[in-house]
């Protein structure tokens, strides 16, 4: 991993998204460095999600810049946007039903030379090692969230675009993915978490944006962020 930390690994400058003539992003700025947790925090419908697809080129209505260690991504596919380190962990997980745990860990290509092993994959993730014959899909909820995460660092991926993963989840699982969150982060992973679970997000990163209509209505830090940990609950409606 690089040791510059002060450089952005991802910029998206004055990014607006449309589905057909609906705009659901207006003039997003965001920023994430290497080894460093940002998330987006918002109510059902705010664009949270489409921004992440926008970044991974999975939707295509979009102005604006979007640019990876400096690099404009322009209209470039999802797939070589995940060559050049682009990790995605959709909501649903991804899972290849008909492969193994193995398999879905091996089939996608290795992108970088800080990619994981999967002697690390199973060193961090023990309980993947235990079912790695099974097939994907038969997996609990947090095991297949714990696969797909690991995927994206067994392709090598330097920023992870992670979609609600706490989401359905018991809390000694979710407990469990902000310690794999907190590894990747040291580690100089950078991470882009899309979150409804306000305490969840306090404890694992160092930035939030709150989005509201489709616009980033605040930037706070996360000791400002746990300070009004009550009025985002009452904000959020949880």
């Amino acid at each position: 991993m690089s040791d510059d930390r002060t450089a952005p690994v991802l910029e998206v400058e004055g990014v607006s998204a449309w589905y057909g003539e609906a705009r659901v992003l207006t003039d997003v700025s965001v920023s994430v460095r290497a080894g460093e947790v940002v998330t987006l925090v918002g109510r059902n419908g705010a664009g949270k999600t489409t921004l992440l697809r926008s970044i991974m080129g999975l939707h295509r209505q979009v102005e604006g810049a979007i640019r990876l260690d400096g690099r404009e991504l322009g209209r470039s596919s999802p797939d070589s946007r995940a060559k050049a380190g682009l990790g995605w962990v959709p909501d649903d997980r991804g899972i290849y039903a008909s492969l193994t745990v193995e398999e879905n860990l091996t089939l996608p290509p290795v992108t970088s030379k800080d990619a994981w092993s999967l002697e690390q994959v199973y060193e961090q993730f023990p309980v993947l090692h235990e079912r790695r014959d099974f097939p994907g899909t038969k997996l609990s909820g947090g095991e297949q969230q714990m696969l797909a995460i690991a995927r994206v660092l067994r392709m090598g991926s330097r920023l992870l675009l992670l979609d609600e993963p706490s989401e359905g989840l018991a809390p000694v699982i979710v407990q469990r993915i902000g310690e794999i969150i907190r590894q990747i982060k040291a580690q100089g992973v950078a991470v882009l978490l899309v979150e409804q679970n306000v305490a969840f997000a306090s404890t694992v990163a160092d930035r939030h944006f709150l989005l509201a209509q489709g616009k980033v209505v605040e930037s706070l830090d996360n000791d400002a962020f746990q300070a009004r940990t009550t009025e985002l609950l009452e904000y959020l409606g949880m």
